[in-house]
């Protein structure tokens, strides 16, 4: 016979082990359990991203023994779904008493309190078994097969998908786990941007396509070996057509899961440069065919080619910005950035207002450095998809390394540096992955 009494549990997980199986047994014998679960966006927020799908984690736990109904909750507060249902008992681990969940808690027996809901906190089961299986699943996150997808279904399950740049294994670590409260939600990066500008900068050397290929897959590398997030490449101009095709199916295979290229040709200067440099665009026809080129060697439907747009940067007008993502996107091009360095974002607004009608369907990225004061909401109210941060971790350890140094100079020891730029070692070694 059905219990009358209903209990909630929420889900983040898509791999079960003998801890939910546990909880779930236990929280049966409380009454019917409605299980909660949580859409991609909504596990994002905690920084961490689903092996699989919400159809099949729907599937998962439909069919196990003791859950009678499966619902889907689509923000990490729980304020809608428990004012809908009223469940007796929202049952949870007592895990989140003191993690970055602890406020989501507090709502939650806030809510129950106004109806007579009671909130019960099993222990959360700790062991080595299953202590081995979460770092086993950390590290098929990071697979190129599981990476690669990653962006597409961000763009899927998001407004807008946020991305910054790393330009090491450090800071994309930084990128990985930074994680803060806003209001009701937790937010953390969406994944990573490697920029031939910080590429280089972390070098020494100008950003003029000078740092080789070899090079780049070098600090791709070093930032996969420690971070699962997606990776979108700056592949500057592409190259030659002949050199392109190779290039883009070796950062396919490892994992990357987008290149950006830009209609340039002849040496690459910076972009934010403007016309006070020489820099001339490519034609629609030879880009064109750069794009079909790297599409037809692709083998995954996962990797995106997107193709950037300069015709705002050299000051040439919105009309042929807008004449070259038609044709890009005939083309194959899978998304369009469009760039600007103008300090308002109307110019890239218009853009995104004209493009949209024409494609709505068709990812649009930019990078607001130099409009920085426009937010990530007045980014998706546009019609804006991806929104990458594009140098701001190296530009801000810059200035950090450099008053460093002139402290020590100037004081003739590290104490003053020590205690106004610097972390402590322990900081820092806790910060590095210990296995």
């Amino acid at each position: 016979m059905k219990n009358k009494k209903t209990v909630y549990m929420s889900f983040a997980t898509d791999i079960i082990n003998s801890g939910h199986l546990n909880i779930i047994e236990k929280a049966s014998e409380l009454g019917d359990i409605i299980a909660g679960i949580q859409t991609d966006e909504v596990i994002a927020q905690n920084n961490r991203f689903p092996l699989v799908d919400i159809e099949e984690r729907i599937r998962i736990f439909s069919s196990i023994k003791n859950i009678s109904k499966v619902v889907v909750q689509d923000t990490l507060s729980y304020k809608k779904i428990l004012n809908e249902l009223k469940p007796d008992y929202v049952v949870h681990g007592d895990d989140w008493v003191n993690n970055e969940l602890s406020f989501i808690r507090e709502e939650v027996i806030k809510i129950l309190s106004e109806y007579g809901g009671k909130l019960v906190e099993f222990p959360y089961t700790y062991n080595n078994t299953l202590t081995q299986l979460n770092h086993k699943l950390k590290i098929q996150s990071g697979l190129p097969e599981v990476r690669r997808p990653k962006l597409k279904r961000l763009l899927k399950s998001k407004d807008i998908v946020s991305i910054i740049e790393a330009h090491s294994g450090l800071s994309g670590l930084i990128a990985e786990n930074t994680v803060v409260r806003v209001d009701e939600k937790l937010k953390s990066f969406d994944g990573m941007w490697v920029s031939s500008l910080c590429d280089s900068t972390m070098k020494g050397k100008p950003d003029i396509e000078l740092v080789d290929f070899t090079s780049r897959i070098s600090t791709i590398d070093e930032i996969m070996d420690v971070t699962t997030k997606p990776i979108i490449l700056d592949g500057d101009t592409g190259g030659l057509i002949e050199h392109f095709v190779y290039n883009i199916k070796t950062i396919e295979r490892i994992g990357v899961s987008a290149v950006i290229i830009e209609d340039k040709k002849g040496l690459k200067k910076n972009s934010l440069f403007g016309t006070d440099v020489s820099q001339q665009q490519d034609s629609i026809e030879n880009f064109s065919a750069k794009i079909s080129a790297g599409k037809r060697v692709l083998i995954s439907d996962d990797f995106m080619l997107i193709a950037r747009i300069e015709s705002l940067i050299l000051e040439i007008g919105l009309e042929d910005a807008l004449k070259r993502a038609n044709a890009y996107v005939n083309a194959g091009a899978d998304g369009i950035m469009i760039h600007s360095r103008k300090k308002e974002p109307d110019q890239v607004f218009e853009f995104a207002k004209e493009f949209k009608k024409e494609f709505p369907d068709i990812p649009l990225a930019v990078v607001p450095t130099t409009y920085c004061q426009v937010t990530e909401k007045e980014l998706a109210d546009h019609g804006i998809n991806i929104v990458i941060y594009a140098n701001h971790l190296i530009r801000s350890a810059y200035p950090a390394m450099l008053n460093s140094a002139k402290s020590i100079l100037s004081n003739g020891s590290a104490v003053e540096a020590s205690k106004k730029y610097c972390v402590s070692i322990k900081d820092i070694l806790g910060i590095l992955p210990n296995r």
